[in-house]
């Protein structure tokens, strides 16, 4: 767990130290807040939701740092809908990471050339995060990791990372034409970096 805590220091105090205006910070929450909304408007089916796809859209459009900043705060703002656990800092940290890569300058420029990179991204970030969730799932059963206990959970949660895994690939080339559309025109606007 403080692992994982440790892990989001450096992108949150980098963030801190930065001078930021008020006008990005504000973009920053709507974003959180529309990711959020996407998570609990599809709450009642399992492992489907637009969540991780507006976090990838929101670092291929803003950034590696922003789109850390989306995911780890769409997992502790969402988790207040949803509960909060020793789980939350993993969400954190795994939605983080996803909208992190997504804003890497070479990932970035590959992601925006076709919608099959997006795809296959979403689908890498659905598998990533279910596996990494798993990892917290064989650590909070009795404190210590077995290859074994991990490989039964991958297997038992198969069904829903395949639908976790298309859901993202569907909603982020579904949204991301719109939401980066908005974001530039927003951006020009505002005046935002």
């Amino acid at each position: 767990m403080l692992l994982v805590i440790s892990a989001c220091i450096p992108i949150y105090y980098r963030y801190e130290k930065k001078q930021l205006n008020v006008k990005e910070l504000v973009l920053i929450a709507v974003l959180t807040a529309i990711a959020v909304l996407g998570r609990f408007l599809f709450y009642m089916i399992p492992a489907i939701n637009p969540m991780a796809a507006i976090i990838i859209i929101c670092g291929i459009c803003l950034g590696a740092e922003v789109g850390f900043l989306v995911g780890s705060l769409s997992a502790v703002t969402s988790n207040i809908l949803f509960g909060q656990g020793p789980w939350t800092p993993f969400q954190m940290f795994s939605w983080g990471m996803i909208g992190f890569i997504a804003g890497l300058p070479w990932i970035r420029k590959t992601l925006e050339k076709s919608y099959w990179y997006l795809a296959i991204y979403g689908i890498l970030a659905g598998m990533f995060f279910s596996f990494f969730m798993d990892t917290w799932t064989v650590f909070s059963i009795d404190r210590y990791f077995s290859w074994q206990r991990y490989l039964a959970l991958l297997v038992t949660a198969v069904p829903y990372t395949i639908s976790y895994c298309f859901s993202n690939a569907f909603f982020s080339c579904l949204l991301y034409r719109v939401i980066r559309t908005k974001l530039q025109r927003i951006l020009i606007k505002y005046d935002i970096k």
